[in-house]
């Protein structure tokens, strides 16, 4: 049995750690793990644009074109791993996609001569895995990241332009209502990708139909505007270099380096690199970051009300339509820079932490919170999916992996609406009563609504949930699965929601507590399948910092608590372990960006442990977490009647 003491100092140690890594502006930003992946993209990019170029157009900047690609060629050199191939971070296993990306990238910057060594072991890595035909089989059907790779490898003379497939970049020339409705062969964060990588193949080799050569032709300038109306002030499309890359590269490779798009796009390619001479996937995920700290603080006490931060929060809301998805008012997205594009995951996440703090409020700023909820959660009704479980960006789109519904998304979108739910519920009194009463009246007309879809969405989940009781989440994956899932966290995020919901002695809640605790490592943890090692060589143990608090967090809520109380008492003191050790830092490549790209964000461990730990350091014991199921109201009867 953990001592309760022990467990206290190691959140107060943990959650010290948290605090220390606020930016001076109160909110935290993180830092991303390096990608092979982005720095090989964003060497093609400015190698396409020429650097003597791109440095007529980016004359402020503080270091040259050439010393840019040089230090990148570097970096990128230094991380090969053993079996010749890269994977997107420097804990990753190789794939075929990073690595035909590098060796792109090698040849564009005129550097293969002075790495053949290198280059020849990343051949035939790519030749073990298939060539063209391994890179294909790795994206199946979804031609979002398979068609721009294959054009930046043709601009680098690897392959020949037939091997790019067409994409149909005239059909973004139609309203973007339509989208979705088109069945593009990209998924919906992708289509500047579908226009600049489109037209990269229609130049570089026409279609032989006349008619198809003349429409194509008449699209150009219009779709070249949606891209114009689409790039954010930063210059980076979703502020991820890949597709900011990409965009570049292909607008460039067909002699447009100075169009206005490839400029702006270039100047965000400079102002990302690192020191070292990498890239990462994305700027920061600032907003996101923020909201799971905010929460992970106040579950376990040591957050005390501060206005800065949440009206950072607040004013982290999109309270226009959106010109990227031509989303809707009022939804968050993962970060308050202009490229952050409104979505589920986020959008729920900011509404859980602002119920938390809500009640801690002057009634001037809890009016405003309960505003910017009302449509917050309208925003995320309006987004269900006709399968009741909630996408990312766009509703409707389904049709390739990363538009379909998710069980992560779903569980959160829930979670949040349960939270609001009670608090909607809960009778005025006190200060700002009179104002809760009219934010209250404002939502009534919603209730319906919310009821509607947390059932649709429980029936979702229902209907989702795997024979053996797990989960899979649709941005989280573990790379020792097979499948490169990460059902530990899919299941720990799905229990927890159905726990807030007054579920936990739920068939399907009971069913996922029991698949966690099956799960479980000898060593109290979860995560990989068995102790492996990295392309590096280095041991690595099976359980990680991330995986082990998910589950443990979950655990904590779960029924029934006789039968939890020892693998809660395991993980208790694996992670207490971790933290005495100061080993609680300590990241795993458990996320997934666009199409695969696996990153890690070195703030994760540190959140989800303080989280864990403090719920444990609040408990009496195990089991006793899900309180107030009642104030739920006729939900915590509403178990779904789907079978399974």
């Amino acid at each position: 049995m953990v001592d309760a003491e022990r467990v206290s100092k190691a959140f107060q140690t943990a959650s010290q750690d948290l605090l220390d890594q606020r930016h001076a502006q109160g909110h935290w930003i993180g830092e991303l793990s390096s990608s092979a992946l982005s720095t090989a993209t964003a060497i093609s990019a400015i190698s396409v644009a020429k650097p003597e170029q791109v440095r007529t157009l980016l004359p402020n900047a503080d270091q040259s074109p050439e010393d840019l690609v040089t230090a990148g060629i570097a970096w990128l050199a230094a991380h090969q791993n053993r079996d010749g191939g890269w994977g997107d971070t420097d804990q990753s296993f190789s794939n075929i996609a990073t690595t035909m990306l590098v060796v792109a990238a090698f040849r564009l910057a005129g550097a293969a001569a002075n790495h053949a060594a290198i280059l020849d072991r990343a051949e035939s890595y790519i030749r073990g895995q298939g060539g063209i035909a391994g890179l294909k089989r790795r994206y199946g059907r979804d031609k979002t990241f398979a068609v721009p790779i294959l054009m930046n490898c043709a601009l680098a003379g690897m392959v020949p332009w037939s091997d790019v497939a067409p994409l149909p970049f005239e059909l973004a020339c139609f309203p973007q209502s339509w989208f979705r409705l088109l069945r593009l062969p990209v998924v919906s964060y992708a289509i500047p990708a579908l226009v600049a990588v489109g037209q990269a193949r229609y130049f570089h080799l026409p279609p032989r139909n006349p008619f198809a050569r003349r429409l194509r032709a008449m699209a150009v300038e219009g779709s070249r505007r949606l891209l114009e109306r689409m790039q954010p002030a930063s210059g980076g499309f979703l502020e991820a270099t890949p597709l900011t890359s990409f965009v570049v590269m292909g607008l460039a490779g067909i002699g447009q380096a100075a169009h206005p798009v490839t400029k702006l796009g270039l100047e965000f390619l400079v102002r990302s690199v690192r020191p070292d001479g990498s890239w990462p996937i994305d700027t920061n995920l600032a907003t996101w970051l923020t909201t799971l700290s905010l929460r992970a603080l106040v579950a376990g006490g040591r957050w005390t009300y501060d206005s800065r931060l949440v009206e950072w929060v607040l004013a982290c809301q999109h309270l226009e339509k959106h010109p990227f998805t031509a989303a809707e008012p009022g939804g968050w997205g993962w970060s308050d820079l202009s490229g952050a594009v409104p979505d589920a995951d986020d959008t729920a996440g900011a509404l859980l932490a602002l119920s938390h703090v809500v009640a801690d409020a002057p009634p001037d700023e809890a009016r405003r919170i309960r505003q910017a909820a009302v449509a917050g959660l309208g925003w995320l009704v309006r987004l269900q999916n006709g399968d009741g479980g909630w996408p990312t960006f766009c509703r409707g789109w389904g049709k390739l992996p990363f538009d379909r519904s998710g069980t992560d998304l779903t569980a959160h979108a829930l979670r949040a609406m349960a939270a609001w739910l009670k608090i909607f519920q809960q009778p005025a009194t006190g200060r700002g009563s009179s104002a809760a009463s009219d934010d209250a009246a404002d939502w009534l007309p919603q209730r319906p609504a919310v009821d509607r879809a947390i059932q649709r969405g429980l029936a979702y989940l229902q209907r989702t949930q795997a024979a053996d009781g797990s989960w899979a989440p649709l941005w989280f994956g573990n790379q020792f699965d097979p499948r490169e899932e990460n059902p530990v966290y899919g299941t720990s995020r799905v229990l927890a929601a159905f726990c807030d919901l007054g579920l936990a002695g739920s068939r399907c809640a009971l069913r996922a507590a029991a698949w966690l605790v099956a799960r479980q490592n000898p060593d109290g943890g979860w995560g990989g399948h068995r102790p492996q090692f990295t392309p590096q060589g280095e041991h690595l143990a099976g359980s990680s910092v991330e995986e082990t608090a998910l589950a443990l967090d979950a655990l904590l809520t779960a029924e029934p608590a006789e039968v939890l109380k020892v693998p809660i008492d395991k993980a208790l003191s694996w992670l207490c372990t971790r933290v005495e050790q100061g080993r609680h830092h300590e990241c795993s490549p458990i996320g997934f960006y666009f199409a695969k790209l696996w990153y890690y964000e070195k703030l994760y461990p540190l959140i989800f442990t303080v989280a864990a730990l403090g719920r444990a350091a609040g408990q009496s014991g195990p089991g006793s977490g899900h309180q107030g199921a009642s104030a739920l109201g006729t939900l915590e009867h509403h178990e779904p009647t789907h079978t399974t």
